[in-house]
């Protein structure tokens, strides 16, 4: 959903240029001009309006007739042409949901939405993350044809960058951004919830906790921080260190899931917990469903299963504490060219965090099977690129 801002950036401006010797036939006809101007002009607030109440009511078609007809009045709307964007992205149009937030920019440099739009989609739907860090550089440069960088949108725009280099595996850099963020915004329970989420992929997990219970504080209703504080909890209850009782009522980590999935259930479903036994009987059929040829290759691979990734793994080898499997050794294609013994290879399946994303049983079975496949295309030197082509990424 989006709505219509009516701010300092949202004035249409209208230059008419005129050659001298029409100077007077424009004079003479000024009020007539102006009273149509402005009757355009409320013509399109009015556009945006409805646009905005259809989009509401989940009446997309007609919103963008509405937005269209502003268009019409003022084809150079750079409110009208955010809201197409924002309604063109929440109906998975993505692609063109980012020309409309590229032509608001065009059309109103200053217009701040579109441009936080706009780098938003390419992070978040477009995995573009170096073009949003550019993008999100360019507005905290005070150029005059852009937004003033005031802290409000500092702060903004440090967050936005800060999750373009969270997910280009520079964590330092984002847990220094999303800091500068909550220093120029406020600690907002957004910022809290992500900082939280950089330090838990860091493994610094009592820290994680204490800005994830910050979060939870400012926001109790946001599913994202509980969820967070559970995947803490869950690890500091793992390695006998509970850093405490938790501060906001929570007394372990599947309360803290169970807050998340009561808030937001398709996106945070309870772990789909089984038997040791049972998870090793799907990880033994995974291999045995494999092809004849690729099983003679892998028999030399050790399966291990495991619940979580060591700290040191997340620490020193910078591997995600949600990683729910793991080659470790050398590529079978590389195998020739160096010396370290084969018996060292194996392949690491992460039991409890297979479970936290799975709906159900039936779906946890199919997921240990694709991390299986995945974690063999490793070993038999395929990157993520092959493997995504082959439909195991």
């Amino acid at each position: 959903m989006w709505s219509p801002s009516r701010g300092d950036n949202s004035r249409i401006a209208v230059t008419l240029r005129c050659p001298p010797d029409r100077r007077r036939r424009f004079r003479a006809g000024e009020g007539l001009y102006t009273e149509t101007m402005r009757k355009d002009k409320d013509r399109y607030w009015d556009c945006l309006d409805q646009a905005m109440e259809a989009s509401h009511g989940g009446r997309i078609e007609e919103a963008l007739a509405w937005l269209d007809e502003a268009l019409r009045v003022h084809p150079d709307g750079a409110e009208a042409h955010n809201g197409r964007g924002e309604i063109l992205w929440d109906d998975g149009r993505i692609d063109e949901a980012l020309i409309e937030f590229d032509r608001a920019t065009l059309a109103d440099g200053k217009f701040t939405a579109a441009h936080l739009n706009r780098i938003e989609l390419l992070i978040e739907e477009l995995g573009e993350f170096a073009t949003a860090a550019r993008l999100a550089d360019e507005l905290l440069s005070g150029r005059p044809h852009l937004p003033r960088p005031d802290r409000p949108l500092q702060a903004e725009v440090y967050y936005l960058k800060s999750k373009a280099l969270f997910y280009r595996d520079d964590l330092e850099g984002s847990l220094f951004l999303v800091r500068r963020a909550a220093k120029a915004g406020g600690e907002l329970g957004l910022y809290c919830a992500f900082e939280g989420q950089v330090l838990f992929e860091l493994g610094q997990f009592l820290e994680s906790k204490r800005v994830l219970e910050r979060g939870v504080a400012i926001d109790p209703d946001s599913a994202h921080t509980l969820y967070h504080l559970g995947l803490v909890l869950e690890r500091l209850e793992d390695g006998g260190d509970e850093g405490g009782a938790p501060a906001v009522g929570l007394e372990s980590a599947s309360e803290a899931f169970a807050r998340a999935n009561s808030l937001e259930p398709q996106q945070f479903p309870l772990p789909s917990v089984i038997e040791e036994a049972v998870f090793a009987r799907a990880v033994d059929e995974s291999i045995a469903n494999l092809p004849r040829s690729i099983r003679e290759q892998v028999e030399g691979v050790s399966i291990l299963i495991e619940d979580f990734p060591t700290l040191d793994l997340v620490r020193e080898e910078r591997i995600s504490p949600q990683t729910v499997g793991l080659f470790m050794g050398v590529p079978r294609t590389e195998a020739m060219s160096t010396d370290q013994p084969l018996d060292l290879d194996r392949i690491l399946l992460f039991k409890r965090n297979l479970e936290k994303i799975c709906h159900d049983q039936e779906d946890l079975i199919e997921q240990i099977q694709i991390t299986v496949r995945h974690e063999v295309g490793h070993y038999l030197g395929l990157d993520e690129d092959d493997l995504e082509r082959l439909g195991l990424a």
